[in-house]
């Protein structure tokens, strides 16, 4: 019988998948090393060889989520050549997340036994895109079209607002409420950026229509 050889990237997604699948059904706690073993059909020395251990597989599983994200908003930035309006509506609607898998495996990731997967996926979103969004907030200032001292530090406050408020797993809300905190999200953008009252929210709520 042939021993099969994968590349390191091959493999390393490999085990990834499996952690990933095993830590949002079974929990980041209760998942061993050895689950992810039986499920990749590796031995130990294997899996210590891509990760030193079972948070750093939890870290690669993050990491590789975020930029998936980043990837996407950074493509829909890049549509909307010189317009920082089109640029930041597109990056907030490339966050919002449309495949009915990716709903189920939030769904796992607010789990309890997932608090720790959860918290750690929140700060790497806030820390990888907060710069992004700063770069996009400094062209609407060098272009004249807003105001704001500190872009960066604005962008961290608000997806870190944004992200945590309309986070299921955290906060339960019904439609009404979610519609509430979206615009009451919009209008603290708006403040941070000095944009005139209800600009943004009649820019997004017309693109939000046609969706």
């Amino acid at each position: 019988m042939n021993r099969i050889v994968k590349n390191y990237e091959e493999r390393r997604n490999e085990i990834l998948d499996a952690a990933e699948s095993l830590f949002y059904s079974k929990g980041f706690e209760a998942c061993t090393v050895n689950d992810i073993l039986k499920t990749v059909g590796i031995a130990k020395g294997t899996f210590y060889h891509y990760f030193p251990s079972k948070e750093a597989a939890m870290d690669g599983v993050i990491a590789r989520n975020v930029d998936k994200i980043i990837d996407r908003v950074q493509a829909t930035i890049e549509k909307a050549a010189g317009d920082p309006n089109e640029k930041l509506m597109n990056a907030f609607l490339a966050m919002r997340v449309d495949d009915p898998a990716a709903h189920h495996m939030l769904e796992d990731m607010h789990q309890p036994a997932n608090a720790l997967l959860h918290q750690k996926s929140l700060k790497q979103l806030i820390q990888s895109l907060s710069p992004i969004l700063a770069d996009v907030v400094q062209e609407g200032i060098d272009q004249k079209i807003w105001r704001c001292s500190h872009p960066l530090q604005c962008m961290q406050i608000f997806l870190a607002a944004a992200l945590s408020l309309t986070d299921e797993g955290i906060f339960e809300m019904d439609a009404d409420s979610q519609t509430l905190i979206m615009i009451a999200l919009i209008g603290t953008l708006e403040k941070m950026l000095g944009v005139p009252e209800n600009e943004f929210l009649k820019q997004y709520s017309a693109h939000w229509a046609t969706e």
